[in-house]
């Protein structure tokens, strides 16, 4: 089990904020572009992360780094709900 607070903690400390997403089976979010670098880690389900063309299949607890200005997509290939941490570089 992934203890939230301390992935955000950790991730407070290296200037980055944590939330947590819930996305449905099937969900997919294609062609994201952000300015700053975003940190991504499933906690539960099976993620397919593409960036700039690359894929990733990070598994539950995994950090998955998506640098500033890097085209990314972000979908649920499994039959369950899946839950992923993710947080922005702050400014």
């Amino acid at each position: 089990m992934i203890d939230q607070q301390q992935v955000a903690a950790d991730w407070s400390a290296r200037g980055f904020g944590c939330d947590l997403w819930v996305d449905p089976p099937g969900q997919r979010w294609e062609d994201f572009v952000h300015q700053q670098d975003e940190l991504l880690m499933p906690v539960e389900g099976e993620l397919e992360v593409e960036i700039d063309g690359r894929l990733h299949r990070p598994q539950i607890g995994e950090e998955l780094l998506i640098p500033a200005g890097a085209q990314h997509s972000v979908r649920n290939i499994g039959n369950v709900t899946a839950r992923w941490l993710y947080g922005y570089r702050r400014a």
